[in-house]
């Protein structure tokens, strides 16, 4: 089978069915809008919602073919030692993680553009799988899709050449800085053309799931760029990959954009329902840390569990802002006491004790974890 590179599709998109999608993408704003109410009402969102932020970063890379679990993330953060066959996976959540942070900081103050991509990219791959693949910088080189080890006359499918590369890329970063197009469909055709594009030797798939939130909060659509999509992508996964080939196979921009919106509906609805669940949770405790602890570190202890659901006693101490150690380790007792938190591992010689607020897993997971 000779197989030629793809031909970027030209941008923007035209012959689309627009009385069956208007319906789909009003729907698709109104969930944003009603999942961005209660971010705006949160009194501190990366706080409350970080559990879920790492449950992304954990999804994404998943879509890949890491095997890491939100717990064994959670559990490195608190120090426990991670499983040697584990470590490059997690250092990949971790990267991801990190990668979205620095772009969320960046958007304060600049615009997303080519090189802010090439940024955030070489974060993602740094010190990882990958990091040998040039990290920050647009290939110059033919990639290819399939199975591992396949030829490119055997593989599903083909990014452009490298010569037309940057072209393409120009016209890509024009269309997403247009404020024009509706925001939803921008943002499908954006994440999509992207990924047919394939202009990183590496870390194509989660760069492009990461420019979802970016752009949705760039177009005011979020007041955080903290809306996570990778959840339906990776439960869809097999549909997710075969409506972004059918874009360059058969030109179906109308099926992959129906998919899209369908996804940025039942995603919204599903991330307000878990971000509701979290709210209720923290005001639930609140008023019970103040009342076990009689202490003015209460709610920061609150919201050091709420950073980290597993967590050891010194990061504890620090993220609470507690001076003294016999201080921090009254509060945590009292805490066990009141089974507001669980031990989850006791303290031996030079290894601090580790401690957990298992309500908040279950949530972030979406079932019974602990």
């Amino acid at each position: 089978m000779n197989q030629l590179p793809t031909i970027p599709p030209p941008l923007p998109i035209t012959q689309l069915d627009w009385q069956k999608l208007m319906p789909m993408i009003s729907r698709a704003n109104a969930a944003l809008g009603r999942y961005d109410g209660l971010l705006r009402s949160l009194p501190n969102a990366a706080v409350l919602l970080s559990p879920i932020t790492t449950n992304e970063a954990v999804l994404s890379s998943r879509i890949e073919g890491t095997q890491a679990t939100l717990e064994e993330v959670i559990q490195q953060d608190a120090g426990i030692a991670t499983p040697p066959e584990r470590y490059a996976d997690l250092e990949e959540v971790r990267n991801y993680r990190d990668a979205l942070f620095l772009a969320e900081q960046a958007l304060e103050h600049r615009r997303l553009s080519l090189s802010l991509i090439k940024e955030i990219h070489q974060r993602l791959m740094q010190g990882v799988r990958g990091e040998n693949k040039t990290p920050g910088q647009f290939r110059i080189d033919q990639n290819w899709i399939g199975r591992p080890g396949c030829t490119m006359e055997n593989a599903r499918f083909i990014p452009p050449n490298p010569m037309v590369l940057p072209q393409a890329l120009e016209a890509w970063e024009r269309y997403f800085s247009d404020t024009e197009e509706d925001p939803v469909l921008q943002i499908a055709v954006v994440h999509a053309q992207f990924e047919i594009l394939h202009p990183f030797k590496d870390g194509n798939g989660r760069i492009g799931r990461m420019l979802i939130p970016l752009l949705l909060f760039q177009r005011d659509l979020l007041s955080r760029p903290m809306f996570y999509l990778s959840e339906y992508l990776e439960a869809h996964r097999e549909r997710y990959y075969d409506q972004l080939l059918l874009i360059t196979e058969t030109g179906d921009w109308q099926g992959w954009i129906e998919f899209f919106t369908q996804a940025v509906i039942t995603q919204a609805d599903a991330n307000l329902e878990k971000a509701q669940q979290i709210l209720a949770l923290y005001n639930q405790l609140k008023p019970q840390f103040i009342d076990a602890t009689h202490s003015q570190y209460a709610v920061p202890a609150l919201d050091a569990f709420f950073r980290k659901p597993i967590i050891n006693s010194t990061d504890f101490a620090s993220l609470s802002g507690i001076e003294t150690r016999p201080t921090s380790n009254d509060i945590l007792k009292k805490l066990v006491e009141r089974d507001l938190i669980q031990l989850f591992r006791a303290g031996s010689g030079s290894s601090p004790a580790i401690y957990m607020l298992s309500q908040l897993l279950n949530i972030a997971e979406g079932r019974q974890v602990f």
